[in-house]
């Protein structure tokens, strides 16, 4: 790889107090006495001299304000790069052009920085403006030239800067027809030009690098950020790796790492389908931790491209690190002839990212009397700032002639056609791309599309045993329109019918409050206490227990000196503080501080997937995850960590079984950072336990106290897939209808076939009284129950012992212990969780956590 220590260098330079935007300030002078400056018989000489002075000031105030407005307020000038491409077509492309030292490229370059002071002259508005132009690189085609070109805007005038810019190609285009331009000069067109990235300006960068390289074939180069992976990348530094493939070739860029700042505005990675900072030409910005089982590998459209990186001065990470390499085009095409009775297509490169500035056509053809029908099994086709758009401006699909863009849910999005043939083309414009689709087609009797199932509106076909049950399982909610509710479930005012148990569990589920009527609440204007009782609203936060268990005071703003309740949190210092769930928020609310303490918890070391559909777990997604193996038998329970030493689980996994003794540690096995069963990866650790501790308290026989500790033989070491989740406090409130989760690979200890991967499912919090009823009175005060949110979860059935993990902020807390019942995520079911709240103490005693 050549190192140039040349670069593009956008320092803003030392503004002269000319440039500067004068600082006005007025002072004016206290009043004296206002009853010496009260109306009397006449001003007399102290008030007339009083009057001139101050009129005199008035009119120097407003002068000078019209002289700094008119003279020096149009002489302020805003300081504008903008970064662009174009195609020569007179001059054909020689290897020393890709060296910026080559009298070659100096000679090619100096005629390109005239052609464009000409080309600026032509405008008014850039002409008065323009300030220089660099030439950065050329490349094939038959010679693209990517350039630079520095404006100094009177403020105010930048809108109108921007927009002679955008039409440089017709300024071109005007240009190239005119009979008295040079008969040797430039032949141009494919002309681009955007505005740099305004961070590159709002970073005082002290460093800046720029590398290239020229791939070949059977070769796999790499690019890494300095310093990887032995030490972070450098502060206030921009890096530039430009990279060159040979004609009729693509250039694959595939990262194994990325592990930068997460916030964008200070430390990002920009990866662009040209040899310039071209904002028209950005394929993708990344910032932020990702898995390395996320997808990140980007194909050029043609044979260049751009990979920069900015940092500020605070928080650097270890960087990234990526391979690079050139792929012929020919197996990179896309479209075709699809024929027969089923198939499949993608996008390409697919599940990675698509290249920009690609067009398919597809051309499906089924046996005569037959329709097409397509479903998308996967559909991510979306841009910043285009999420909410129909008209799918960008990158789209268009199915016989309907254009269809953005994100959709695995497998919902489907189209049918009236005949035997289908007609699909897929466009990618020149910015932004997506990991784009996977589709199947089939051959369908138009008269009976779904036999023996329903027909949703989207064309989707569902279980005829699914209608009206609650659940939007089409997508579209329409198997869930015109229905005749059953006994079993809600009827909602609007029609719908929802499940049972999301009866009066404080959720307006129906839309319309039909659920959430008749639910002996109190009336309006009333507050209500945790122990039902109805106060006044005006007795909240007025300082008095007007409840009797001191709800009305919680939540009211005030740090420490309230009164200690079992409701209150309570600091180290055995101050009290009514907020509500102050542990770990990252607002320090004890004037100790201790409800920030211990709080390296619950979070998810990589940046967040976007995982539309599905019920897969990302890798790294719950850290916390334990697999509980019996040796020589395998996964039978869940677990989850809460330090090094110690895990929680459930009673129930630990009570002995006839030849089995579940209550010995010899017996068991835990595995961390396990994804798939029976796959040991590298980031996979086995321990064995110390001790096993079920509450003494267990009821074998209703579930009650149902949980469990054990400890570790030696401590575990943390890493990107192996955290402890939160434990809350005592007094920590999981609100009922909140969104938590479910996780576990679906074995119990009873036998029966559980899911090799890592299943996760949403689940909500259902109020107890009604949880009570559906379960025929079974639940205790130690147990929490949950439901599904959503339909069509059959894969995911929790572990017993797992985790029930609750979001609040960024981090995840240990809401429940999954116990009993239907399982998790079954269709108009309820699973039973144990309260970890309730045995808060308890795990504190034996554990010292």
């Amino acid at each position: 790889m050549d190192y140039m220590d040349s670069g593009l260098r956008y320092t803003p330079k030392s503004v002269s107090p000319q440039d500067k935007d004068w600082d006005t300030s007025v002072q004016f002078l206290p009043a004296s006495d206002n009853k010496k400056l009260e109306k009397k018989k006449g001003p007399g000489k102290l008030g007339a001299v009083i009057g001139v002075v101050v009129f005199a000031a008035v009119i120097a105030l407003m002068t000078g304000l019209l002289v700094w407005h008119f003279h020096f307020r149009k002489n302020v000038r805003i300081k504008r790069i903008y970064s662009g491409s174009m195609r020569i077509t007179n001059q054909v492309f020689e290897d020393a052009y890709e060296n910026p030292n080559s009298s070659e490229f100096k000679a090619l370059a100096k005629q390109v920085v005239t052609h464009l002071k000409t080309l600026y002259s032509k405008s008014p508005q850039l002409a008065k403006c323009y300030v220089g132009s660099t030439v950065l690189a050329f490349s094939e085609g038959s010679v693209m030239t990517y350039y630079t070109s520095e404006f100094n805007i009177p403020a105010g005038q930048e809108a109108a800067v921007d927009k002679a810019m955008s039409t440089m190609d017709k300024l071109v285009d005007k240009e190239q027809r005119s009979i008295s331009r040079a008969g040797n000069s430039l032949v141009l067109d494919e002309v681009v030009s955007s505005a740099l990235d305004a961070r590159l300006f709002s970073t005082p960068f002290n460093k800046y690098l720029r590398f290239s390289e020229h791939l070949r074939s059977n070769y796999i180069g790499t690019i890494q950020s300095p310093g990887f992976p032995n030490s972070p990348y450098p502060p206030n530094t921009y890096i530039q790796w430009q990279l060159r493939a040979d004609p009729n070739y693509h250039i694959k860029l595939e990262f194994d790492t990325m592990n930068l700042e997460e916030n964008c505005k200070n430390d990002f990675v920009k990866i662009y389908d040209s040899l310039a900072a071209i904002e028209s030409r950005v394929m993708e910005e990344m910032c932020g931790y990702y898995s390395p089982s996320e997808p990140l590998a980007f194909l050029s459209s043609g044979n260049v491209m751009l990979v920069t990186m900015a940092t500020n001065a605070n928080k650097n990470y270890p960087g990234f690190r990526a391979t690079v390499s050139q792929i012929y085009r020919s197996k990179t095409t896309c479209g075709g002839q699809l024929k027969g009775e089923k198939g499949t297509f993608t996008t390409p490169n697919f599940p990675n990212y698509y290249p920009p500035r690609t067009s398919c056509q597809w051309s499906i053809e089924v046996p005569a009397g037959k329709s097409v029908k397509v479903t998308f099994k996967r559909f991510l086709l979306s841009e910043p700032g285009q999420e909410n758009n129909k008209e799918c401006l960008k990158d789209y699909v268009a199915v016989n002639g309907k254009k269809l863009c953005g994100e959709h849910p695995d497998g919902v999005l489907t189209e049918t056609s009236k005949t035997n043939t289908m007609n699909v083309v897929f466009v990618s414009d020149s910015s932004y791309v997506d990991l784009g689709f996977q589709a199947t087609f089939e051959a369908i009797d138009v008269k009976d599309p779904c036999p023996k199932q329903f027909q949703c509106n989207n064309l989707r076909c569902i279980k005829s045993e699914l209608r009206c049950d609650g659940w939007n399982d089409c997508g579209d909610m329409s198997d869930e329109l015109k229905c005749t509710c059953s006994s079993e479930s809600i009827h909602c005012k609007n029609g719908l019918c929802k499940p049972k148990f999301w009866q009066c569990d404080s959720i307006d589920d129906c839309g319309d409050g039909t659920d959430e009527l008749n639910c002996g609440g109190c009336k309006s204007g009333q507050f209500t206490c945790k122990n039902k009782k109805c106060v006044s609203e005006k007795s909240r936060c007025d300082s008095r227990d007007d409840c009797g268990d001191g709800s009305d005071e919680l939540d009211c703003g005030r740090g420490g000196g309230t009164t200690c309740t079992d409701l209150t949190y309570k600091c180290k210092n055995n101050q009290c503080i009514s907020k509500v769930n102050p542990e770990c928020d990252d607002t320090r609310d004890c004037e100790d501080g201790s409800d920030e303490e211990n709080c390296d918890c619950g979070g998810r070391m990589f940046k967040t997937s976007r995982i539309v559909g599905g019920q897969d777990a990302e890798e790294g997604e719950f850290p916390w995850q334990v697999s509980l193996h019996v040796k020589s038998y395998g996964h039978v329970c869940g677990a989850s960590i809460i330090n090094q030493r110690w895990l929680v689980t459930a009673a129930h996994c630990v009570q002995d079984d006839g030849k089995i003794r579940f209550s010995q540690p010899s017996t068991w096995e835990a595995y961390f950072g396990l994804h798939e069963q029976r796959k040991i990866g590298s980031h996979v650790v086995k321990k064995n336990l110390k001790q096993v501790i079920p509450h003494p308290n267990y009821n074998a026989y209703t579930f009650d106290n149902d949980i469990a500790l054990m400890e570790l033989d030696s401590p575990l070491t943390y890493s990107d897939y192996i955290r402890p989740i939160c434990l809350p406090s005592a007094q920590h409130e999981f609100m009922t209808g909140s969104t938590v989760w479910i996780s576990g690979w679906g074995a119990t200890r009873e036998g029966g076939y559980g899911a090799s991967i890592l299943q996760k499912a949403q689940v909500r919090i259902i109020n107890k009284d009604v949880c009570n009823k559906l379960m025929g009175g079974q639940i205790t005060s130690r147990m929490l129950c949950a439901g599904v949110l959503t339909g069509g979860v059959d894969a995911c059935q929790g572990d017993s012992g797992g985790p029930l993990s609750s979001p609040a902020g960024s981090r995840m807390f240990l809401a429940g212990v999954v116990s009993w019942g239907e399982g998790c995520a079954r269709r108009d079911k309820t699973g039973i969780y144990t309260t970890v709240t309730k045995f808060i103490g308890w795990i504190k005693e034996k554990t010292g956590v």
